[in-house]
């Protein structure tokens, strides 16, 4: 994926209003001095605690939550999304949709499928090293190209990955296996 240019992203915070953001969010705003203010709606909110600068573009809660930033991070907590595609709504000028259930909580999930964690959140980090290891033991035996490099530098004994937890992480278009030259060469 290409990078997001850095003034594509700078022009989307100046040009973009947060308040019409926010507004369209249904957040109740009223001026307090240069700012405005409002309720909260990604915490429980009973007083107002959401301020938005108008002048500066940015917001920030004073409350529970202590969230804050620029259009960018109000349209990713709001629709639950990516950095990238919070982007790609400004730039095509997808308004968010309005906050779900009385103004409380984002609207919906990132597109993006989720995949079911393998592990419990419970785990502990020695159990995820395990799996890690073991998944990158398990690709280096299903890899005839990595196996055949273990090959050429004579490693061949059958216990060897399994003894000592040996793995590989399968090479992309233009990576290359360890002590070979890369794809295009250097």
């Amino acid at each position: 994926m290409a990078r997001i240019a850095e003034d594509e992203i700078e022009r989307l915070k100046e040009e973009v209003s947060l308040q019409r953001l926010v507004e369209l969010a249904g957040v109740e705003l009223r001026r307090q001095g240069k700012d405005l203010v409002g309720c909260c709606p990604f915490h429980e909110d009973r007083s107002p605690s959401l301020v938005i600068s108008p002048h500066k573009n940015l917001w920030h809660c004073l409350g529970a939550c202590q969230a804050g930033g620029s259009v960018i991070d109000w349209v990713m907590r709001v629709e639950g999304v990516s950095f990238r595609h919070a982007v790609e709504l400004l730039r095509d000028g997808v308004a968010p949709s309005k906050v779900a259930a009385g103004g409380r909580g984002p609207v919906r999930v990132s597109t993006v499928t989720k995949l079911p964690s393998p592990l419990e959140r419970t785990a502990d980090d020695r159990e995820l090293l395990e799996r890690v290891v073991g998944f990158y033991a398990q690709t280096l035996k299903e890899s005839a190209e990595a196996l055949g490099y273990l090959e050429r530098r004579g490693l061949v004994h059958a216990e060897l990955v399994d003894r000592f937890r040996l793995g590989v992480c399968e090479p992309h278009a233009g990576v290359s296996v360890a002590g070979e030259e890369p794809a295009g060469g250097r």
